[in-house]
C-alpha cells in the first residue's frame, strides 16, 4: 500500500523523542471503560533537577517566523544558548535547507512580519527599529533615519505611502520622493487670537496703559498673518485637527483615500492609583522598592470611547453617537442588580441609560478594531460594552455622519475576548467576521446592505481567518475532527465548500506566503515541541520539515504520551476532555495514588494533542508515573476549545463547575485507573491555584492534599479586564464575588495545603496569599504551609525557584498520598 506523504511527515515529526514514540501516540475515546497504559510509558528514570533546569536543555525553537517578500525565504529568531538574547536566521523554504545567521548589520534588510503591500502588489513597506523602509520598482530605500520612532506604515489606494509618528501622519510620493504632512491630531485647544482678559483689572489696564494695548494689537496681527499664511501658502503643512484636550487618542485609522480618519478618544485617567504598589524586597541597591502595579477590579470605573469622523481636508471632527446601536441603552444587568438588591433588603428599579462603550480589545489580535475597505468607500468598527454583554460591528454612513449597525452579538454572560476577527472582502462591500452566536466561533459574510451568510457550522471553533487576495477563500485553523486536534482548512466563499488543508493529527497553525502559493506551518503534538514545516497550498499536499531544534537530551528521554480521554460529566452531556498519564502495569498491586493537575488561565486548552506550554508539568507528570502515580489533566468547564456554553458555565460562580468536574475526574480514576479515592491530590498555578483552593475548601473530602501556586484568593483584588467579564464588578454583583472567592470558604480546609507564592507577582498579587494565610491562622488551622519566592514574578524565571517549588509539591504528595 502506498503511504500518504502527509502521514510520513506526521510520523517523522512525532518520532523525535525516544525510540518508542509512535506516529500517533495519543488516544481519545468517548467510552470510559477500556483505558490502558501506553506501550511507551516512561521507564528510564530522570531527575527533578533535570526537568526543572533552564528550558534551553529542551531545545530552542524558531520564534516569530515570517515569509520574506520573495516567497522562497523565511526569517525567524532563535534564543541564544544560556542567554535571553535572540538572533535572526534566514532559511530557504525548501526541505533540507540549512538556516544561516543574519548579520546584525543586515537586519534592516529582512522586511518584517508586518510588511504591508501596495494594492497593486508592486511595492512594499515595513518598519525596522522605528524607521521606515520601502521597496519600489525592486529598489529598497530607507525613508527615515531618525530618533523619532514611527509606529505604522500604510499604502494609500493611489500608491502613496503613509507613516506616522505619534498621531502625525506623513505621506511619501514614491515617484517624486516628496514627503508632506497629511494630517496631525492633537489633544489641545485650537489656537485662537489673543483676547483681553475679562476681569475688571485687565479691562482697565488695557484702556489705561498704551503699551499693554499695543502689545495685544501686535500679537493679534501676528496671529492673523500666520492663519492667512497657512491658508494661502501651500508650501506649509496644513493645520492640525484639534480634539478635546481633556481626552487622549485611544486609536485612529486613516482611510486608504487619505481623506478621512476614524478616531477614538478616551479619558486621560491613570491606569493605577497611588496606593497600587508592590514591595520588592530583593533589589540591587539593598533598599525596598515600591513597584507600581495595576488597579484592582474593585477600584475600576467605567470607561467609554468617543468616536469621531475626521475630514482631513477641512479638519472638521464629527462625533459618531452610539444611539443607533441596538441595545445601547439597555439595562442588561437588571436581573443581577435586582438579585443583589434583594439580598441587601432593597428593591432595584430598572431604567434605561446610555451604556459605556469602547473599541473592542481582542487579546489574541494583531489587527485594529477599525478596518477600512481597500477602496476607502467603507469603514467598519468593532465596539464592546463596558459591561461585557454586547459586541457591535458597525459601519459609517458618511453622508449622515452616523453609525450603521451591521451585527450585534449579545451574551447574557460575557462577550469573548477571543474570536473577534473581522475584515472586508477586497472586491465587494461585504464584511467577514467571527461570531459565537451559534454556540461556537464560526465564520460569517455580510454585505453592507444585505443579510449575513454563515460559512462554517458545527461543534468546533474557527480561529485565525485569512482572506485570499481574490476573495476566493477564507483560510482558518479549526478543531473539526476532535476538540484537541487543530488543522488548517479553507472555505470557498462562493460555493461554501470546506476543504481540509492539513491532516497532521496534532496542533497546526499557518501563514500564507505573500503569493499565496505555499503554507508555512507551525506544528507539534503532545510529545514533540513545535517546529516549522512547509507545504504547497493544496489540500493535504506533502509536508516537509524545515527546522530541527529539539535537543538530543530531550530526544533521549523515553517520555510517555498521555492519552486524551473523555471523562463523563455528571452535569451535562458534554464530557470533560482530559489528558491521562498511566504508569506501566498500573492495574497490578495495590490501588494507585493519583494527582489531578489544574491548568491556569481558566480560558485555556491543555488537553489538546499539541505540545503544551506546561512542558515542565508534562515532564513532572512523567516523573510521577515513574513513581507509580496516575495523573489526570482536565479541561474543566471554562476551558478554551469547547464552545461558548463550556466557556460561560462559570459565569457568576467561578470555582463551582470546575470543582464539580474535578469530582467527576476522581470518580473516573477510581472506576477506570485502579485509583484509591483516599489517595488523590491536586495542584495547579494561577487559576489552577484558585481551583486548588476551591476544591480543598468546598469539597474537603475530595483531595487529601493540594498545592496552590501563585493562587487567586479574592477576585475583587484581581484585574478588571479578566474578572469583570465573569463576575461583573463588585459594586454591581457582590454576590458573585463572595460565591467565587476562596477567602470566603477557608473554614472548610481538612486536607494538607501547600501555598507557593511569588512575592513580586504583578498579576496575582502576593497580598492574595497574605490575606488568605491570615484567615487560616485565625481559624487555628495548621493544615497548611507556605513557601515564598522573593525574586519571582507570576511566571517563575529562575531554575532554582522551579526546582524548589516542584520538590515541595512532590514531597507533599509523597508524604500525604
Amino acid at each position: 500500500m502506498k503511504t500518504k506523504p502527509w502521514l510520513v511527515a506526521a510520523f517523522v515529526a512525532a518520532s523525535f523523542i525516544g525510540s518508542a514514540v509512535a506516529a500517533e501516540p495519543q488516544t481519545y475515546q468517548l467510552s470510559p471503560v477500556s483505558v490502558k497504559a501506553p506501550e511507551n510509558a516512561a521507564h528510564a528514570p530522570f531527575t527533578m533537577e533535570q526537568i526543572m533546569a533552564h528550558p534551553d536543555w529542551l531545545g530552542r525553537p524558531a520564534e516569530g517566523a515570517y515569509w520574506a517578500d520573495n516567497n522562497s525565504q523565511l526569517y525567524f529568531q532563535q534564543k541564544r544558548q544560556g542567554s535571553e538574547i535572540r538572533d535572526w536566521y534566514s532559511l530557504k523554504a525548501e526541505q533540507g535547507a540549512l538556516a544561516t545567521a543574519v548579520p546584525m548589520a543586515d537586519w534592516h534588510l529582512m522586511g518584517s512580519a508586518r510588511t504591508v503591500y501596495s494594492q497593486d502588489g508592486k511595492s512594499l513597506a515595513y518598519l525596522f527599529e522605528g524607521n521606515v523602509f520601502v521597496k519600489h520598482q525592486g529598489k529598497l530605500t530607507q525613508v527615515t533615519r531618525s530618533s523619532t520612532r514611527y509606529d505604522e506604515v500604510q499604502f494609500l489606494a493611489d500608491g502613496r505611502l503613509v507613516f506616522r509618528a505619534g498621531w502625525t501622519y506623513q505621506v511619501l510620493d514614491l515617484n517624486s520622493g516628496a514627503v508632506t504632512e497629511l494630517v496631525s491630531l492633537k489633544n489641545a485647544d485650537k489656537p485662537a487670537a489673543p483676547k483681553v482678559e475679562t476681569s475688571y483689572l485687565a479691562q482697565e489696564q488695557h484702556k489705561l496703559i498704551d503699551f499693554v494695548a499695543l502689545t495685544h494689537k501686535n500679537k493679534a496681527e501676528q496671529f492673523e498673518q500666520r492663519q492667512l499664511l497657512a491658508a494661502q501658502n501651500h508650501a506649509l503643512a496644513i493645520q492640525a485637527v484639534y480634539l478635546n484636550k481633556d481626552k487622549r487618542i485611544a486609536s485612529a485609522s486613516l482611510s486608504p483615500k487619505g481623506d478621512m480618519l476614524l478616531v477614538a478618544l478616551a479619558d486621560k485617567g491613570e491606569w493605577r492609583d497611588k496606593t497600587d504598589i508592590m514591595p520588592n524586597y530583593i533589589t540591587a541597591s539593598g533598599d525596598i522598592a515600591a513597584e507600581e502595579v495595576r488597579r484592582r477590579v474593585a477600584d475600576q470605573k467605567p470607561q467609554s470611547h468617543q468616536l469621531f469622523l475626521v475630514d482631513v481636508k477641512t479638519q472638521q471632527a464629527t462625533e459618531l453617537k452610539y444611539n443607533d446601536l441596538p441595545g445601547f441603552d439597555e439595562d442588561v444587568l437588571a436581573a443581577v442588580k435586582a438579585e443583589n438588591a434583594k439580598a441587601q433588603g432593597k428593591t432595584y428599579q430598572s431604567k434605561k441609560a446610555p451604556r459605556a462603550i469602547e473599541l473592542i480589545n481582542d487579546w489574541s489580535w494583531n489587527q485594529s478594531a477599525i478596518q477600512w475597505h481597500s477602496s476607502g468607500s467603507q469603514v467598519a468598527v468593532m465596539l464592546k460594552a463596558w459591561d461585557n454583554k454586547d459586541r457591535w460591528l458597525a459601519t459609517v454612513d458618511f453622508a449622515k455622519k452616523r453609525l450603521v449597525n451591521q451585527h450585534r452579538l449579545h451574551d447574557d454572560a460575557w462577550i469573548n475576548y477571543s474570536f473577534n476577527d473581522f475584515g472586508w472582502l477586497s472586491q465587494k462591500e461585504s464584511l467577514y467576521y467571527l461570531s459565537e452566536e451559534s454556540g461556537y466561533a464560526h465564520l460569517y459574510v455580510k454585505p453592507v446592505n444585505g443579510t449575513a451568510k454563515k460559512l462554517t457550522a458545527g461543534t468546533f471553533e474557527v480561529s485565525n481567518p485569512r482572506l485570499t487576495k481574490n476573495d476566493q477563500y477564507l483560510y482558518f485553523k479549526g478543531n473539526i475532527s476532535h476538540p484537541g486536534i487543530y488543522e488548517v482548512y479553507r472555505v470557498n466563499l462562493a460555493s461554501g465548500q470546506l476543504e481540509q488543508m492539513t491532516a497532521l493529527k496534532g496542533s497546526a497553525d499557518y501563514q500564507l506566503s505573500p503569493d499565496e502559493n505555499k503554507l508555512l506551518l507551525t506544528w507539534s503534538n503532545t510529545v514533540t515541541p513545535p517546529e516549522l514545516y512547509l507545504m504547497d497550498n493544496k489540500p493535504k499536499a506533502k509536508v516537509s520539515r524545515l527546522t530541527h531544534t529539539v535537543s538530543a537530551e530531550l530526544m533521549a528521554l523515553n517520555l510517555a504520551a498521555p492519552q486524551v480521554v473523555a471523562v463523563p460529566s455528571s452535569h451535562g452531556k458534554q464530557p470533560v476532555f482530559s489528558k491521562l498519564y498511566l504508569p506501566k502495569d498500573y492495574q497490578q498491586g495495590e490501588k494507585r495514588r493519583a494527582v489531578i493537575f489544574n491548568h491556569g488561565a481558566g480560558y485555556l486548552q491543555n488537553s489538546d494533542l499539541g505540545w503544551s506550554g506546561y512542558f515542565r508539568e508534562y515532564l513532572f507528570h512523567n516523573l510521577l508515573i515513574q513513581q507509580g502515580y496516575v495523573v489526570l489533566d482536565m479541561d474543566y468547564r471554562a476551558s478554551k476549545g469547547y464552545g461558548r456554553d463550556w466557556r460561560t458555565a462559570i459565569y457568576r460562580q467561578m470555582g463551582t463547575p470546575e470543582t464539580q468536574d474535578l469530582v467527576d475526574g476522581v470518580k473516573y480514576l477510581v472506576a477506570n485507573a485502579h485509583v484509591d479515592p483516599q489517595r488523590v491530590g491536586t495542584y495547579g498555578g494561577s487559576y489552577g491555584g484558585f481551583m486548588t483552593f476551591m476544591a480543598l475548601f468546598t469539597e474537603p473530602d475530595l483531595f487529601k492534599a493540594g498545592a496552590a501556586l501563585r493562587p487567586v484568593s479574592d477576585w475583587a483584588y484581581y484585574n478588571h479586564g479578566y474578572t469583570s467579564n465573569i463576575l461583573n464588578t463588585p459594586d454591581v454583583d457582590p454576590i458573585a464575588y463572595r460565591r467565587s472567592s476562596p477567602i470566603y470558604f477557608t473554614e472548610g480546609l481538612k486536607g494538607k495545603l501547600l501555598i507557593n507564592a511569588p512575592m513580586v507577582d504583578d498579576n496575582v498579587f502576593f497580598q492574595d496569599v497574605v490575606r488568605l494565610v491570615q484567615r487560616l491562622i485565625e481559624h487555628e488551622n495548621a493544615n497548611f504551609e507556605t513557601a515564598i519566592y522573593p525574586v519571582e514574578p507570576h511566571g517563575f524565571r529562575q531554575p532554582s525557584s522551579w526546582l524548589d517549588e516542584y520538590k515541595r509539591i512532590f514531597r507533599l504528595f509523597e508524604q500525604e498520598l
